[in-house]
């Protein structure tokens, strides 16, 4: 029977194993009176010595309902904050039975899971990498509201509890341990109930045990109280240093932070009242909603395989070809090594090749500077990637990747003369960030086998892979490609065809936004400033500079030269500043000397003042929420076409690709999620004003006005 299983021993100690039903424990609506029957039937024990709280599932408790959470709307506010604090009510209950009560955290205790540890009075835990421990709200726009910001600023002190609150840090036991959030640890599962136990018969008669430290008389919080003098220029520093790195535009931060200096200034009760506050204000926020159905529920689905075809086997990547050492090439061939996987890295000469393999080496040995690597694990992944430049090499590949430069002659005649080499049943993947798969995979002998995989630079770095199908790429190519992504720990999303497909094509449109206004005559600065403003990693111009004026040069002549150079609308102002930065004042990026912004060998970086004086107009009246829209809607505009055209297959993708391969702002939830939260209605109202006032690129897609008249949201 599923529920909490209470089970007393002839030394009067309680086990209760939680098991609810479902595949983890959590705090859905059953958890509430399951709790309160079971710490009630605990008050009235007699012979009580001990408790323990352990669970049969895999992990020890996976937290809050989410669920619950997102169905929240403001006019429920008052009644979630007096459920959060009748469930805190009955962890105090918990925590001041007049036995020890220990934790014996066999899995994951996270969120929820783990305030439910810190209101025991001993924890011990399974040492293994599986076990994770933390407070991770704050990535799902939330706090911790089971006493998890006033337990922990109690339990190591503001200072100390900040990092785990305000990052969201999951550590293991070994690092919980150390930093004094659990007591122990055992070395296997079975251990972890004898342990728990063993310990309350160490502890009988001592009342001491019994007692949380912030109960003791006489507690002082480790390393001062809020009006302490050490704290006193931390809790200074502290709010600019958040603003720096949220930007305004997350507001969990800034209430964790609020309620972790309540909690060292205020008595214990008072303080997690605040705390509940704090969450019934967040969880109605449209940055919650935005990224608890982002990054947990669409997050899983995409990573679950919801993109992935359900009835082909699971396909193991064992040696793969990449073509091409350069930037992308030797990022591909690293992230392959890394996981076991031989490679064999082709280029034109064995010297390219070695120099592509000599940017794993760096990389590597840059973990073992930091402690991360050994040299024995060093050699062993260099072992498996192989420098060439001899074809043959590719014999066996079961995935060759296809990483030179964006020309479909080079690609089609790398395709023609090295497909060959493909095992049987073998995957063609080119790395590709805007050329049609449809029209690439003509030349291959079989069309069916040929998929873009589509990598981020730098590739180390980036965790996003786009996976684009064409017209004749067959399900088992697109499962290939797949679970070789998931294979070197990246997440794909799967797209259909088209020039450009999903992330190229929705992130050239932030660029060009940024250059519009900046011929139009706005501050070029004053632009980029507003685009980090919306919570873009940088301003629109500045990432220009980093992607390159050339690169967009290239591209630009590629796609006239295939005569869809205007497929997604006229790109005047592009090609105006092309002429102006490369034609006549040869300025092609950060990389090919300068670009927008002048770069010093200091790492200092002014705006190029021939910019300025060449575009900027001191009377040009645009206001910053203009300038704002237009580049934020430029990018969600584009993102609602590719879904509304076919080219994103589901809304999650769109999601996850914005925020992970575009860059696309947190708070937002992904570009798509965006519209949901901002009210569909007032979006199409937004476009109406920036269509008439700037051009029709903004007018509204008619997939929102469909949304609307079906009552939905996207979904």
């Amino acid at each position: 029977m599923s529920g909490f299983n209470y089970e007393k021993d002839a030394d009067g100690i309680v086990t209760v194993t939680m098991d609810m039903a479902g595949p983890v424990n959590s705090m859905s609506p059953k958890f509430s009176p399951l709790f309160k029957e079971t710490i009630a039937k605990l008050e009235a024990e007699a012979g009580l010595t001990g408790v323990v709280f352990a669970s049969a599932k895999k992990t020890f408790f996976a937290g809050g309902d989410l669920n619950s959470l997102l169905a929240t709307t403001a006019d429920q506010t008052e009644a979630f904050f007096n459920t959060l604090q009748d469930m805190k009510a009955d962890m105090r209950r918990l925590e001041k039975l007049p036995v020890p009560v220990v934790s014996a955290i066999n899995g994951a205790a996270l969120g929820g899971g783990f305030e439910i540890c810190l209101s025991t009075n001993y924890r011990i835990a399974y040492n293994h990498k599986s076990v994770q421990i933390g407070l991770p709200e704050v990535s799902l726009g939330l706090l911790p509201g089971g006493g998890g910001v006033v337990r922990m600023v109690n339990l190591l002190g503001l200072q100390n509890a900040l990092p785990f609150l305000l990052e969201g840090k999951k550590v293991t036991p070994e690092k919980a341990l150390e930093a004094g959030m659990i007591h122990e640890l055992v070395d296997s599962v079975d251990e972890l109930e004898p342990r728990a136990k063993a310990y309350l018969v160490e502890q009988k008669g001592n009342e001491a045990a019994a007692v949380q430290p912030w109960d003791t008389k006489g507690f002082r919080i480790p390393g001062g109280n809020a009006n302490s003098p050490k704290l006193a220029q931390v809790l200074m520093g502290a709010p600019a240093m958040l603003a720096q790195k949220t930007r305004g535009l997350l507001p969990a931060p800034e209430q964790i932070l609020d309620c972790a200096v309540e909690a060292a200034r205020l008595d214990f009760d008072t303080a997690m009242t605040i705390e509940s506050r704090g969450l019934a204000y967040l969880a109605i926020t449209p940055q919650a909603k935005n990224l608890i159905t982002t990054f947990f529920f669409q997050m899983n689905k995409v990573n679950g395989g919801a993109s992935r075809p359900k009835d082909i086997e699971p396909q193991k990547t064992k040696k793969v070809g990449v073509l091409g050492a350069g930037m992308m090439g030797q990022g591909i061939a690293f992230s392959s090594a890394m996981v076991g996987i031989e490679v064999i890295l082709k280029d034109i000469s064995v010297e390219a090749a070695e120099k592509g393999k000599a940017y794993s080496e760096k990389l590597l040995d840059k973990r073992i500077s930091r402690g991360r690597m050994t040299e024995e694990k060093k050699a062993e992944v260099l072992a498996l990637i192989k420098p060439t430049a001899d074809d043959a090499d590719l014999q066996g590949c079961d995935l060759i990747i296809e990483a030179v430069f964006e020309n479909i002659e080079l690609k089609n005649k790398i395709t023609q003369s090295t497909e060959k080499y493909l095992c049987e049943g073998g995957v063609w993947g080119s790395n590709t960030s805007s050329l049609p798969i449809s029209l690439l995979s003509e030349a291959a002998s079989k069309p069916e086998n040929f998929i873009g995989i589509h990598f981020f630079s730098p590739v180390d770095k980036m965790p996003l892979v786009e996976l684009i199908c064409g017209d004749k790429t067959s399900d088992l190519a697109l499962a290939k490609a797949f679970d070789y992504t998931k294979q070197i720990r990246k997440t794909p999303i799967v797209v259909n065809d088209s020039l450009a497909f999903f992330t190229s094509r929705t992130f050239a449109t932030y660029i060009d936004e940024g250059v519009r206004m900046t011929t139009e005559g706005a501050y070029p600065v004053r632009i980029d400033n507003l685009g980090k403003a919306i919570g873009m990693p940088v301003g629109p111009l500045n990432v220009h500079d980093e992607t390159s004026q050339e690169l967009t040069r290239k591209a630009t002549e590629t796609w006239e030269a295939m005569g869809v150079k205007n497929t997604w609308g006229e790109q005047d102002a592009v090609d105006e500043m092309l002429a102006f930065m490369i034609g006549e004042n040869n300025r092609g990026g950060r990389h090919h000397g300068g670009g927008y912004y002048e770069y010093g060998a200091d790492r200092s970086k002014t705006i190029w003042p021939s910019l300025v004086e060449k575009y900027y107009q001191p009377d040009f009246d645009i206001s910053d929420a203009d300038i704002k829209d237009r580049l934020l809607f430029r990018q969600v505009i584009e993102s609602l076409k590719c879904l509304q055209t076919g080219v994103l297959r589901t809304v999650a993708d769109g999601n996850i690709g914005s925020i992970m391969g575009i860059g696309a702002p947190i708070w937002t939830g992904g570009f798509l999620q965006f519209v949901n939260t901002y009210g569909l209605e007032k979006f199409q109202t937004r476009c109406g004003e920036l269509a008439a006032e700037y051009g029709e690129r903004f007018e509204c897609p008619q997939i929102v006005a469909d949304k609307i008249a079906a009552g939905e949201t996207f979904q």
